[in-house]
Formats: C-alpha cells, structure tokens, sequence
C-alpha cells in the first residue's frame, strides 16, 4: 500500500505539472486545491466514526495534495518563463553585449549560439555606447538564441558585442502536420529571443566556467585530432556517440536515423551512457563485483563531467546510474521507486521538462523500460546466447523500444517497423565503436601513425553503421505515419503496461513463495 501510495503521489503530482503547463490558472488556483485536500481529509475523517486501519481512506486526499503541489509548483516556474524587459525592442535593430553560454550546435548549414545577454545598447550601434542598459537593470538569465554563420568561430565563454533584428521563437509545423511549441521548448531555458545572422564581433574570452570552458575545449581537440583520419560523416555519428558533440550529421542523415529508430545514439541520453558504462563493467568482469561496479559508476561520473555537465547530461547520467545498480543488484522494484524519486526532483527543479522537454520524457521512458522490462525479457529469451552481451542486448533493445513507442507515436506521428531490428544489427557494435573510436583519438594525440590501426576498425564500424541505416531508411515500408494518436490514447497504453507489470511482479512472487 505505501509504495502504490508512493507512486500515485508522484504521479498526481506530475498530473499537476501537465495541467498547469498547458492551462495555468494561477497560483492561487493550486492552493485552492490544497485546501480541498484537507477539506476532503477532514470529511473522511467525520463520516467514518472509526479510521480504516489499512489508512486507504488517505488515498484521495493525498493525491489531490500532491496535485496541488504540482499547480503551485509549476505556476511559479510560468512566471519565471515570461520576460518583459526587451518586449519593447522586439522587430527592431539592436545591439547587445552577452557570454556564449553553452558549446556552439554547429548545424549543417549554420551555427547556434545561446548567448546570455549582460548589455543592451538600446540606442546606439556596435561602436556608439549611448543609451546603454546595464546588466542590473537586465532580469538575471535573460538568454538569447542567435543563428550565425560557421566562419568566424565562437567558443563556450567569449564575450560577443551583436547587432541585429531582434525577434521572439515562433512555434512550427513538423513534416507530419504536428505543431512543435519550440516558444516553450526554448523558454524552458530561459531563452525568450533570437536573432537570426546579426553582425557579430568578439570583445573577449574566457568569461564562462573554468572548468566547463576546459572541458568543451578537450572535446573540441579531441575530435580534432579525430577528423585529421577519419572523414565526414563518421566522424560526425562518432562525435554523437563518444563525447556528445552538437555538431549535425546533416539532415538528411538525422531523417534516415529517426526513421530506423536509432536517433537516440546520435544523442546523449541515458540508454547511451549506461551503454558506456556496462562495456567498462564488461572489461572488468575479471574484479570482484562491487569493484567492478564501483569502476562503471565512476566512469559514469567522469563522462558527465568531460562532456559538459549540462542539465541534459546530469539526467542522462543519473538515470544510467539507476540502470546500473538494477541491474547489479537485482532489486528492480527498489530502482523503479529510484528512478520515479528522481524523475520528480527533476521535474521539482524545472517542472518545464515535463511537457516541453522530449529528451526528458524519452530518456525517462526508455530507463523505465531498462529496468523493469529488460530482466524479465532477459529470463524469456533463454534460447539467445550469452556471448558477446546479445542477449542483453536484444532484451535491453525490445524493452526501449516498447517503452518509448507510445510517446514517439504521440510526439511524431510516426511508427518505425524496422526499429528493433536495425537496434538489434547496431547496438552491438556500439560498444567497440566507442572503444576504438576513443583509442584513436588518444592515439592521434602522440602520432597519426600510431592511432591508425585503431582508427581503420573504427572507420570500418562506423561505415557498418551508416549503412545499416541508409539502407533501412531506404525502404518503402520503414516508416508508417499514424496520423491520429491523441494523448490520452498514449496514457491508456501506459496505464496497460503499469498493470501488466504490476500482475507479472506479483505473479513471480507468488511462485517464489510456492517453492
């Protein structure tokens, strides 16, 4: 009873999250809700003379708290979300001081910079300071997504000086007649205007942090000693695997990946670090296993922090880590509550991931399926050998694949029939991929020479890769559009799996108990 109470509470709480996201009806609103949850509790307590001692009479008041919790939670992150200090100078010229605040996403055609604004010149030009704004009269974080060319290079903490046409993200149509609201995708990090390819000029550097400033600059050697051997585009599906580079496959290639299902490799999620972790486990088989566990955290750890430690990254990891120690220890349900406690700091923290953030929501699904499908796959398909992780690794792709399928369906309207085949040709080679990819480039630092060898598997792997995919993505029947998937669908065939779940756990305990 208190871990369906447990669950149905983070659940109610989420429930207020969504509503207030798509319909804030103000702060008081969820307070009013707080007060009918006690009304509710008092009530109870009034028309039972005696307290049900299984405390189920708890049940509703609970939730209708936690849900009230959830409008208040997210109507205070709404009012973070609007920014009215620059509405005046939107559709007009101007120039602007900032900090490039995040690592450059180098596109095919183009670079983005987030830019945290410090200076507004609301009256002159780059080169005439009247009518300056200062930073203190700027709302703290007001951020700015400005569209640049690839030439000149600008890097993580360079102060810029930017003039140009001022303007506020507008939502868009995808390819299959869904509206994306990229205005609250952007928001949700505090991004409220974008210019699009203003004259720019650097004033300094290093003005960001130290450490996350040497980190990006790591990445960018790194894959710049890569790119001296291997070519475009597997250098590019490298970048995305090993170091969770932003630089873009080009997108015709992003398109062959999302129809086979395979997308989330060239992205950092938390399937993608627990894949790196599991390797290092499976080189160290040889430790005692708390050792060897030990050592596959920590690299982890360390892969958090050399990629960029940024919010994306840190739930990846954390989520990868609740993989992780469910599957060393076997205590699923343990990590299931694990990874809902976690899901709702997250949300706690930033309640607009909820709604706004795919990565969130698909990230979050696909370690729910790791670590409560992926064992009971993984005692189904006995008859698939053990070697070289294929079992692990069809149960692990099956898993995901189910889990996430309703969201993608709702978010995309389109269902991949070749999906868990073409994960089951690649994922298995992910792993060495990563591991030579990694070799090269730390052989290339001492000599080109050196890191050939490494590099010629390497070429070879993600060649098998790229095929795989353009092949796949070439067939008539790869993809099939669902042009109705309402979410209220997508919530009826997560309620099925929670249930099926729920009847397959107990039913094994029950033949536990028997024997």
């Amino acid at each position: 009873m208190k871990y369906s109470s447990f669950y149905l509470s983070i659940l109610s709480f989420i429930a207020g999250v969504s509503f207030c996201s798509i319909w804030d009806l103000g702060f008081y609103f969820g307070i009013f809700w707080l007060f009918l949850s006690i009304v509710t509790f008092g009530t109870t307590l009034l028309l039972n003379s005696e307290p049900p001692s299984n405390r189920s009479f708890l049940i509703i008041p609970l939730l209708i708290f936690f849900f009230g919790l959830g409008l208040m939670r997210c109507s205070l992150s709404n009012e973070s979300q609007i920014d009215y200090l620059l509405s005046s100078l939107v559709n007009s010229e101007q120039s602007m001081v900032g900090v490039v605040s995040d690592e450059p996403d180098e596109r095919e055609n183009n670079t983005k910079l987030i830019v945290e604004i410090t200076e507004v010149k609301t009256l002159g030009g780059l080169n005439q300071p009247t009518g300056q704004m200062s930073y203190q009269d700027i709302k703290g974080g007001v951020k700015i997504l400005l569209t640049v060319p690839h030439y000149p290079q600008f890097d993580y903490g360079d102060e810029i000086v930017f003039s140009g046409s001022l303007g506020r993200p507008e939502n868009f149509s995808t390819e299959n007649g869904r509206e994306f609201d990229y205005i609250r995708y952007l928001a949700k990090d505090s991004i409220f205007y974008q210019m699009f390819y203003p004259k720019v000029e650097l004033l300094s550097q290093g003005k960001g942090n130290i450490v996350k400033e040497k980190l990006f600059a790591l990445k960018k050697s790194f894959l710049g000693e890569v790119k001296q051997i291997i070519p475009e585009p597997e250098v590019s599906l490298l970048g995305g695997l090993l170091i969770g580079t932003k630089q873009s496959l080009g997108q015709k290639l992003q398109d062959d990946f999302r129809r086979v299902g395979l997308i989330h490799i060239v992205v950092l999620s938390g399937y993608n670090v627990t894949i790196i972790s599991e390797f290092i486990m499976g080189m160290l088989s040889f430790l005692p296993k708390m050792i060897g566990t030990s050592l596959g955290a920590l690299s982890i750890i360390l892969f958090a922090i050399m990629v960029g430690g940024s919010a994306t990254i840190i739930r990846a990891s954390i989520m990868a880590l609740l993989v992780l120690l469910a599957r060393v220890t076997g205590r699923v349900s343990d990590m299931t509550r694990a990874l809902f406690l976690a899901g709702f700091v997250m949300v706690l923290h930033n309640p607009q991931i909820v709604v706004f953030d795919p990565s969130f929501q698909l990230s979050f699904m696909a370690t729910l399926g790791l670590i409560s499908l992926s064992p009971k796959l993984n005692s189904i398909f006995k008859f698939v050998p053990t070697k070289f992780y294929l079992r692990e690794t069809v149960s692990a792709t099956i898993s995901t694949q189910i889990f996430v399928l309703p969201l993608l369906l709702y978010m995309m309207g389109e269902l991949s029939l070749v999906a868990v085949f073409v994960n089951l040709l690649v994922l298995m080679f992910i792993p060495l991929t990563m591991l030579f990819g990694f070799l090269t480039g730390i052989f290339s630092y001492l000599s080109v020479w050196l890191a050939l060898p490494f590099s010629y598997v390497t070429y070879f792997l993600l060649t098998y890769e790229l095929k795989v995919v353009e092949f796949f993505a070439g067939l008539p029947f790869a993809t099939v559009k669902v042009n109705f998937f309402p979410f209220y669908l997508m919530l009826i065939i997560y309620g099925v799996y929670f249930i099926f779940l729920k009847i397959y756990t107990k039913s094994v305990e029950d033949i536990k108990i028997l024997e």
